[in-house]
């Protein structure tokens, strides 16, 4: 009654030297976890630099002009600064 069984155990020592190591999935997963929360964060908030807004239909603001919506030359945003020449 000496029945030859197939040698399942060498199949599943072959089978755990293939697998990556539990450390390298549980990393993974962590990372995984990491980013999707970071992800649901930064969504829930929303933009948080002013005057940010969202691309759309990825059309430019100024009507395709180039200059931004200040429409004076990118200059705008600087007011108050004094612009003088010559001085640290």
């Amino acid at each position: 009654m000496d029945e030859s069984r197939p040698s399942f155990p060498d199949a599943v020592a072959v089978l755990r030297k293939l697998a990556p190591p539990p450390a390298l999935c549980g990393f993974l997963l962590l990372l995984a976890l990491m980013f999707a929360g970071s992800y649901a964060a930064g969504a829930s908030a929303g933009p948080v630099a002013p005057g940010m807004h969202g691309t759309g239909t990825g059309a430019s603001t100024d009507g395709g002009t180039g200059t931004g919506t200040s429409g004076g030359g990118g200059m705008s945003d600087m007011d108050g600064m004094g612009m003088q020449g010559g001085g640290n």
